[in-house]
């Protein structure tokens, strides 16, 4: 359906709104293969399953969001160690979201899926969405299986992506063996999800050995700014990282406002990153509408940020990460507004 159905909605209504780079969609064809593998309900099912671009347009310009990233964050769990169905999977995801793209070049970029833990298959979905699908990025899970980002392993596929200058989201999911808490997985094994990969990815070196990619952590970075500091301990154990490495470290990366970031982190996130470092991320629709209306209030409410540091973590910042995405809104014509 056109943005213009019914003469209301124009390409682009929020005009130097939002770039939020922490966006989901779930495609009909997408949905239907992981349907038909009863991975998911047909109906209902967790918000992300429930997925539409009218619902999704309007949430966008309900809360000022221009541009969305949209990814495909299908856990690694989804995949059963199957490479075959982890191609399909990827292929499929990535076709469909390209395929929006085109449609609404000034609303929506993607963010290719990879079918990790596999290399070739990998470097295979790289090369395919770049060079044909024109991806704006990269998102990948924390963890494929019970490989971690930073495995050596992987070590083929980042640097593919450091020789393409790759922009990576990374994306977390239940930890894998453990099963014990009664709480949501979201709620805290999500954000340590987040932290282990992020701390295996300074260990193993990758920030030296790759620093072409750029790597985004979700939901603030999740434990990592918080508690950086204990990757200084193990040093007397043999194991860790000096205090100023590990400062430099906390700069490569990029960090997404989901979470909410707002108001409990955001200080200490400031501090350990600057706000150059900080991208806007709303999480929709793994978090439905009205929440990410309640998140975004709450980030323009923070007393931490000052309206020029709102415009660099809502704007300024991602389009400077992601310059296919700017190129894109500089090449489209004026919305003229409809009369119908």
């Amino acid at each position: 359906m056109s943005e213009h159905h019914h003469g209301r909605r124009p390409e682009s209504p929020r005009a130097g709104g939002y770039i939020d780079v922490h966006h989901h969609a779930l495609p009909p064809t997408l949905k239907k293969l992981l349907v038909d593998r009863a991975l998911l309900p047909p109906v209902g099912g967790p918000p992300f399953a429930t997925w539409k671009l009218t619902d999704a347009l309007e949430t966008m310009d309900a809360n000022g969001i221009e541009v969305g990233l949209a990814s495909a964050a299908i856990p690694s769990e989804f995949l059963g160690g199957d490479e075959a169905w982890a191609v399909q999977v990827a292929r499929t995801a990535n076709e469909s979201l390209a395929e929006i793209v085109r449609e609404r070049p000034t609303r929506f970029g993607f963010l290719a899926y990879l079918p990790l833990p596999f290399t070739d298959a990998s470097l295979a979905e790289v090369a395919f969405a770049f060079d044909e699908l024109h991806a704006d990025g990269i998102i990948v899970g924390s963890h494929a299986g019970e490989t971690y980002l930073g495995d050596p392993e992987l070590d083929a596929v980042f640097a593919e992506l450091d020789r393409r200058r790759a922009v990576v989201l990374t994306h977390p999911f239940n930890l894998p063996s453990c099963g014990v808490t009664p709480l949501p997985p979201f709620v805290a094994d999500f954000m340590l999800d987040t932290t282990r990969a992020a701390i295996q990815i300074i260990m193993s070196g990758i920030l030296d050995r790759y620093p072409a990619i750029s790597f985004v952590l979700p939901h603030a970075g999740g434990f990592l700014p918080y508690q950086a500091a204990r990757l200084t301990l193990g040093s007397a154990l043999g194991y860790g990282l000096d205090a100023a490495t590990v400062h430099a470290s906390l700069r490569r990366f990029h960090y997404d406002t989901a979470g909410p970031m707002s108001p409990y982190a955001t200080p200490t996130l400031l501090a350990a990153a600057g706000v150059s470092r900080i991208l806007y991320g709303s999480d929709y629709n793994a978090v439905p509408g009205p929440m990410i209306a309640a998140t975004s209030q709450a980030l323009r409410n923070d007393p931490a940020l000052n309206p020029e540091a709102l415009r660099q973590i809502g704007r300024d910042n991602a389009l400077r990460l992601f310059p296919t995405v700017g190129h894109r809104l500089e090449a489209a014509p004026r919305s003229v507004p409809a009369t119908t």
